[in-house]
């Protein structure tokens, strides 16, 4: 069940558009769950795929845990069998949505429960939801690779091109001035191929385009964009700003929410280019 890092995805040549989420927190009281599900009824809705990078589950309540605390815990939760209740009642919220997530990956939370307390979320919940629903979700990692291929012909004779998303959850507190943008500049210098690269992990709403310069196998030098996205999460930790360890550490107000990424493939007039896809982002829409 595992991937190997790679997702395929053949579409025909025509434009698609995928849900980029991450940090929904989803079991913490204040993951903001009306907005969530707004979002996932609008990919459901449009037949849209629903890709997850990390941070899915807080998990952060458990006897193991130094931040727990009796009010960060919702009551269906509050059990000596709280993990387990943690995936149960995911599979049963998330069973409308099965079919629209192509992929959950990790984020820091998940790797904090495997390592402390032997057990994998994100595989057991996968694995459950999976079975209950006959979807065909996928395990990513902490990072990985998502490829969209576009045909322009069905029989695959005309060619066609990919649109290759590298995904990382991410690292680092992100940073009151820089939003976590420092980290794109370390991607750009350790990833190769990639059309796009996604972090999610400080909870900002963000896209950067890097234009790049490269020589083609015929020597000409052409220039392509890109993309630095980073999604938000779906918890609201500021509140009104008079409590918490989130205001005392003088954290602010972070977005709520998701990306959309449309993709849209375009046949090259000229002889000596090649056929593209363009692509942007855009917010889902909190009051729309």
């Amino acid at each position: 069940m595992k991937t190997n890092s790679v997702i395929v995805l053949r579409k025909k040549w025509e434009p698609l558009k995928a849900l980029l989420m991450s940090d929904l927190h989803w079991d913490n009281p204040h993951c903001d769950r009306a907005l969530l599900k707004k979002d996932l009824e609008a990919a459901k809705a449009g037949g849209h795929d629903v890709f997850i990078n990390g941070d899915f589950f807080c998990a952060m309540q458990g006897k193991y845990d130094g931040r727990r605390s009796k009010s960060e815990i919702r009551p269906e939760h509050n059990s000596s069998h709280y993990l387990d209740l943690l995936v149960s009642t995911a599979i049963d919220w998330f069973e409308p949505y099965a079919h629209c997530i192509k992929l959950i990956g990790y984020g820091n939370h998940e790797t904090s429960i495997l390592r402390h307390c032997e057990t994998d979320l994100i595989e057991r919940f996968v694995s459950g939801i999976n079975l209950r629903t006959g979807s065909n979700i996928q395990v990513g990692g902490y990072g990985g690779w998502i490829k969209y291929r576009f045909e322009r012909d069905e029989n695959k004779v005309a060619g066609g091109k990919s649109y290759c998303i590298k995904y990382f959850h991410g690292a680092g507190g992100g940073g009151p001035v820089t939003r976590g943008a420092i980290n794109f500049n370390r991607m750009a210098t350790m990833v190769e191929g990639a059309d796009a690269i996604w972090m999610g992990h400080v909870h900002e709403s963000t896209e950067i385009t890097y234009t790049m310069e490269y020589l083609s196998p015929k020597a000409v030098v052409y220039l392509r964009d890109v993309l630095m996205i980073r999604t938000p999460s779906y918890k609201e930790e500021y509140q009104d700003g008079s409590k918490g360890w989130h205001v005392e550490r003088m954290a602010p107000p972070k977005p709520l929410g998701a990306r959309w990424i449309e993709l849209v493939p375009r046949r090259s007039k000229a002889k000596d280019k090649a056929d593209t896809v363009s692509a942007h982002t855009y917010k889902t829409d909190i009051n729309g």
